[in-house]
């Protein structure tokens, strides 16, 4: 896929446990389009995570190469702006209210002060959570804090998002609901996903599924 936003080739990952080397990821191959969006399946420990972790930048492949919109550099630097990331754990800091999780990515790339407030504060309108921005995360339901996770990735209009189980610790409905908002906002903005997850029926919502199986895809 020559336009691909996302690129990868032949990543490798293997981890120790004790004496025995254990072959995670053992060269997968993956292009993704501009807009396109993608869902990975896998039986649990198939390193669905893992692949998501080396595609986002966090951790480095044994082997292979790594390409953002053409470009090998996925430093930290270029992650602020070029990817949001989703996690099954939510991730956010308790001591700070809904609004000042979302405002936490704008922050690290130093955005003015008036035009990240403004942003977050339509972002948490658009995920529904206009009239909860003053609420500390352990004050909201599982559902309404991946919302703000979803808001937060958003903050600063990357072209990837990466969603890592983003329903994983919610029940069928509220997971669903995310799935919903997640594919909408996606088709209206234009931003290219890549959603783990065991769901079958949220995989299938996406415009195309890849299985990943004994290291690689099938």
């Amino acid at each position: 896929m020559s336009d691909a936003i996302l690129s990868a080739r032949g990543l490798k990952k293997t981890f120790l446990s004790g004496d025995r080397r254990i072959e995670v990821l053992r060269g997968v191959d993956l292009a993704v389009g501009a807009g396109e969006t993608v869902a990975i399946r896998g039986e649990s420990g198939s390193g669905k995570s893992t692949l998501l972790n080396l595609l986002a930048g966090l951790d480095a492949p044994d082997a292979g190469t790594l390409a953002w919109d053409g470009s090998p550099d996925t430093g930290a630097a270029r992650r602020v702006t070029f990817l949001g990331i989703v996690f099954q754990s939510f991730y956010l800091i308790p001591e700070l209210d809904a609004l000042q999780n979302v405002l936490m990515a704008a922050r690290i790339r130093k955005a003015p002060a008036s035009a990240e407030m403004r942003r977050a504060r339509t972002l948490l309108a658009r995920v529904g959570l206009a009239e909860r921005a003053d609420h500390l995360p352990a004050h909201l339901s599982g559902g309404e804090r991946q919302r703000v996770a979803v808001a937060r990735a958003l903050m600063n209009s990357p072209r990837l998002i990466l969603a890592d189980e983003p329903t994983g610790n919610l029940d069928e409905q509220t997971g669903g609901a995310i799935i919903d908002l997640l594919l909408g906002l996606s088709a209206e903005t234009r931003t290219t996903l890549v959603l783990v997850t065991h769901n079958a029926a949220h995989a299938a919502r996406c415009s195309r599924q890849l299985m990943l199986h004994g290291g690689r895809f099938a």
